[in-house]
């Protein structure tokens, strides 16, 4: 496995490849899954992998070299957990996206790779994972989540756990100041979707204003600021 020094100098090696590829960077700790995942990337034009780490701590320390446009996130690894690893990446590049692969299909652990920063999470058991759209997207400025993604019910005190994917997704998008059509155009919805999604939202959340909505997302982590 490519470690710091022979990514930098691959950095160097690839200097004169196409400006508009997207970056990516590859984080799993089992060297066999980290292959297949480059192996779906590397026949796309599109995409550069321009490095690997198998731990947290490397992942970041990569990152703070390269700058990657993506990193591809396992949820759990040694050292250092992916969600800790991400929270670190966006304070030393926060150009870079994280897209968060996990076997946990709980919302819990979709509201903390949200609340550590990530821009997707997708199951790493997904039999039609397409993986290179997914890192497109996030490139983009996208959000992506997995569909097959469940729903937990909400616990006492806790309102923002009565969110799906889409609806967090919706909600962040509130947050940076989206109108529901522009939300509708970026998510390819229709806008009485979008419509129906921010008023599901402030049902659950018990807040009424898009004004309030946007102070309690914030104030309880629910979103990333911009």
């Amino acid at each position: 496995m490519p470690d710091l020094a022979n990514a930098i100098d691959d950095l160097h090696m690839t200097s004169h490849e196409p400006q508009n590829q997207i970056s990516v960077v590859l984080v799993e700790d089992h060297a066999l899954v980290r292959q297949g995942f480059r192996r779906l990337l590397e026949d796309d034009p599109a995409i550069r992998i321009v490095g690997e780490a198998s731990d947290g701590e490397e992942a970041v320390e990569l990152v703070r070299v390269l700058h990657p446009d993506v990193v591809i996130m396992d949820c759990a690894l040694p050292k250092m957990s992916g969600l800790t690893a991400t929270s670190q990446i966006r304070e030393v590049s926060l150009h870079t996206a994280v897209l968060i692969l996990s076997m946990h299909s709980e919302e819990t652990w979709v509201q903390k790779a949200i609340k550590s920063g990530a821009r997707g999470y997708i199951l790493k058991n997904a039999t039609d994972l397409d993986l290179g759209a997914a890192v497109k997207r996030v490139a983009a400025g996208e959000f992506v989540f997995d569909p097959r993604l469940r729903r937990t019910p909400p616990l006492r005190g806790q309102r923002s756990s009565a969110l799906t994917a889409r609806e967090l997704q919706v909600l962040q998008l509130i947050v940076d100041g989206k109108s529901n059509k522009e939300i509708a155009e970026q998510l390819e919805l229709s806008p009485n979707t979008v419509g129906v999604h921010r008023a599901n939202i402030m049902q659950a959340l018990g807040i009424h204003n898009t004004a309030g909505l946007v102070a309690y997302a914030i104030r309880n982590g629910l979103v990333n600021p911009q």
